[in-house]
């Protein structure tokens, strides 16, 4: 039998999409460990910590009590309940159950925003250095997106002046993520306030936020969300937030968002047609991570504030990169301006931070993301998301491999 086989044609909302370049860089460097080499990836966007035994506990409970069936759309009422009371005790915010959302991971639940309120052409403005996925996501729901550069001088942050300019009848969304990835730049209620007043005098950009970061903050600071910091934008608001980072659960997929009712419900629908329900178990678990002990949070971001200071230390002291101290999550985001259009030992040239990047993999066995991925360059991000041991020995191969630039 002949099959007669006709190239794809993928639907023109994602014909200029590809799979994330942070995931194309671990394959690389998966690719290389494979072929024998020492490769050590700090492209990682989760913690290296496991999932509090308590949590685990609590799935465990749940399966042997059979809870293995769908829950309600949107979320099961208990975990609804745990998030009410989260938002409370964490953020001084009130919501009912049916103005909160719960999904595979926080990044359904902006996906789900950004397809219930998009219409062809409809801007969202991004900040960069930004997280690549919320660009793609707008595309994908027929948005455009805006990208506005935030300059290491402001520390990674948009300002209202850039915010006031980017403002068009077109725009739809702001989106705002603090602390930030891939920066670590974080806002604070102060930093936040002449953004949210811009906001007020355009009452048909509204404001997504993305928290997922909100516990890894460091230095004593005190966290900031926007429906908090400024009530009268709340009718506006959407803050999302999940179980990934603070509480090490990013294989659970859970995720939630909380905003107006009519918001919510318009998600709901678009979620019913995909995914349904969250993981019954993952809904189980997340209510013993919110309700259950916190101690963990404050010991583990202990851990991380230390790593960042030995990171931030080790990559400054490393002629030709400059590395600003980020207020939170687990990134830095170097600057590597000073090694550009150095010469590697083999003839070639470094043109770019993708250039140093890929270096530093094939030279050093040390996978990093080059900021041209995130909007702004050039810069490179570093996870120490990884134990000490293993960011000791990737910042010695970063030192020698760049020292040997000419």
């Amino acid at each position: 039998m002949t099959i007669h086989q006709t190239g794809l044609r993928r639907a023109t909302r994602i014909a200029a999409l590809g799979v994330s370049e942070i995931l194309a860089i671990g394959a690389r460097a998966t690719q290389r460990q494979r072929e024998g080499h020492d490769v050590i990836i700090l492209g990682a966007g989760e913690p290296d910590f496991d999932t509090p035994e308590h949590v685990k506990d609590a799935a465990a409970r749940a399966m042997a009590a059979g809870q293995t069936k769908y829950t309600a759309l949107d979320g099961s009422p208990k975990l609804k309940q745990a998030i009410v009371r989260k938002f409370q005790r964490d953020n001084g915010l009130t919501y009912e159950a049916n103005q909160i959302i719960v999904s595979a991971g926080a990044k359904q639940v902006l996906g789900n925003a950004l397809l219930a309120t998009l219409d062809e052409g409809d801007e969202v403005i991004i900040p960069t250095p930004y997280w690549t996925s919320y660009a793609d996501m707008v595309a994908i729901a027929g948005g455009t997106p805006v990208l506005v550069p935030c300059s290491q001088d402001n520390g990674f942050r948009l300002d209202a002046a850039q915010l006031e300019a980017a403002i068009t009848p077109k725009t739809r969304w702001l989106l705002l993520n603090s602390p930030s990835n891939p920066t670590g730049a974080a806002y604070s209620a102060e930093q936040y306030r002449p953004l949210l007043e811009v906001l007020l005098a355009h009452p048909q950009v509204w404001l997504l936020v993305d928290d997922i970061y909100e516990h890894i903050l460091y230095d004593g600071l005190t966290f900031a969300t926007p429906a908090q910091v400024e009530p009268r934008l709340a009718g506006r608001i959407l803050t999302v937030n999940g179980l990934s980072k603070a509480y090490a659960m990013t294989g659970w997929r859970i995720g939630y968002g909380a905003g107006p009712r009519e918001l919510i419900e318009a998600m709901a629908v678009v979620q019913s047609q995909s995914t349904s329900c969250a993981s019954s178990i993952g809904q189980a678990a997340a209510i013993e991570a919110l309700d259950g002990p916190q101690e963990h949070i404050g010991q583990r971001r202990a851990i991380f504030q230390r790593r960042r200071d030995a990171v931030v230390a080790a990559l400054n002291a490393i002629p030709g990169l400059s590395c600003r101290t980020p207020e939170g999550a687990f990134y830095v985001y170097p600057s590597c301006a000073g090694v550009i259009g150095r010469t590697a030992p083999d003839g070639s040239k470094i043109a770019s931070d993708a250039d140093y990047c890929a270096y530093l993999l094939n030279h050093a066995n040390v996978a990093v993301v080059p900021g041209s991925v995130f909007g702004l360059a050039p810069f490179f991000r570093v996870s120490y998301a990884a134990s000490d041991e293993q960011l000791t020995k990737a910042l010695l191969r970063i030192a020698k491999a760049t020292q040997e630039l000419v």
